[in-house]
């Protein structure tokens, strides 16, 4: 019988292994420990694109995952990277994560850039009728 609990104890633990969390699931909602081991052990991982051409940094920003997402603010390649749905800085400002605009504000994001339907940061919040958004985006020099 200890031998049955002691196998199955094994197979438990092989699989939790096998199914680790992606890059893409611990920009959403991973922690920061996650995010950084996953970085040590592959570097180029957080640079990467899912199969909607989403990045890690667009998924963070998105989601509201703070942590995560300065993380890779810092140690990305482009910071302005662009899906066809727009880049980091409009994925904040579209679900309204306030602190991570101003955070990638703070990093030099380009504040002009537009999604493939013409859209900026500006006009999301707009969008959204977050007016705090909009007045930090104005202030920024959003056109």
């Amino acid at each position: 019988m200890k031998k049955i609990i002691l196998a199955l104890f094994i197979l438990i633990s092989i699989s939790s292994f096998s199914q680790e969390m992606s890059v893409f699931d611990i920009a959403r909602k991973g922690t920061l420990d996650q995010m950084a081991m996953a970085y040590k052990s592959n570097s180029e991982i957080i640079n990467s694109v899912d199969k909607n051409k989403y990045s890690p940094l667009i998924l963070a920003c998105y989601a509201g995952n703070y942590s995560v997402a300065k993380f890779l603010i810092c140690n990305v390649k482009d910071l302005d990277y662009q899906s066809d749905m727009g880049t980091a800085l409009m994925a904040a400002a579209y679900k309204n994560h306030v602190d991570l605009v101003k955070l990638l504000l703070t990093k030099k994001a380009d504040i002009n850039k537009t999604d493939i339907h013409g859209k900026t940061a500006l006009m999301l919040a707009i969008d959204t009728q977050n007016v705090e958004l909009v007045q930090l985006l104005l202030q920024n020099n959003a056109d």
